[in-house]
């Protein structure tokens, strides 16, 4: 309510001041400004200039691994995991368990399990330890015209390779899926020694 009586009393009063008869000012002297200073000119952001990244050194094959000898397959899907397109989430998914070390009968016993168990759908494996040269490692055929195309019978082929104790220090494998694609991945011997 006391705000009510104070617009009232603050309208009344100018209402007031301006029907008086009171003498106004004459207007000041005009005085000259000099005008402002034009604003400097900010030129706009230019997009940073494009940094050309190295390319990542591609994956490299075991002597006979060239990818030119290969062709791509078909990468209908089977339901059988025979395929590149099949199997590749699984291994990306799996890298860490790609090889395993085990250290048995004075020996370092490599085991390739969890490659093998996909290998249908790769042209090759390879593998290199230490800084040595990468090789190729022999593999099963798959057994296509059964119902388990990746079974690891090991009849003639192991699914390790025997080395002298101690002596694996690294390991690089090499994938060439059979759509031609690559990946790669090194690991130490801490990260892949089984107890």
């Amino acid at each position: 309510m006391d705000l009510i009586f104070v617009l009232f009393a603050l309208g009344a009063a100018l209402t007031g001041a301006l029907s008086t008869d009171a003498p106004v000012a004459p207007p000041a002297e005009a005085v000259e400004v000099a005008p402002a200073p034009p604003a400097p000119v900010v030129p706009e952001p230019q997009p940073a200039p494009d940094i050309a990244q190295p390319p990542e050194p591609a994956p490299e094959l075991a002597p006979g691994g060239d990818p030119a000898q290969f062709s791509a397959e078909d990468q209908m899907p089977s339901g059988k995991f025979t395929t590149a397109g099949e199997i590749r989430m699984i291994l990306d998914a799996t890298q860490g368990s790609w090889v395993a070390l085990r250290d048995y009968g004075g020996q370092d016993l490599l085991y390739f399990t969890q490659l093998l168990a996909w290998r249908c759908g790769l042209h090759q494996i390879s593998y290199a330890i230490n800084d040595d040269a990468a090789q190729v490692l022999d593999t099963e055929p798959c057994y296509i015209d059964t119902g388990q195309p990746n079974a690891i019978k090991a009849e003639t082929i192991q699914p390790y390779l025997a080395f002298p104790a101690g002596s694996v220090q690294s390991v690089t494998i090499t994938l060439l899926y059979d759509d031609l694609g690559m990946a790669t991945a090194q690991f130490a011997r801490t990260a892949i020694l089984m107890p």
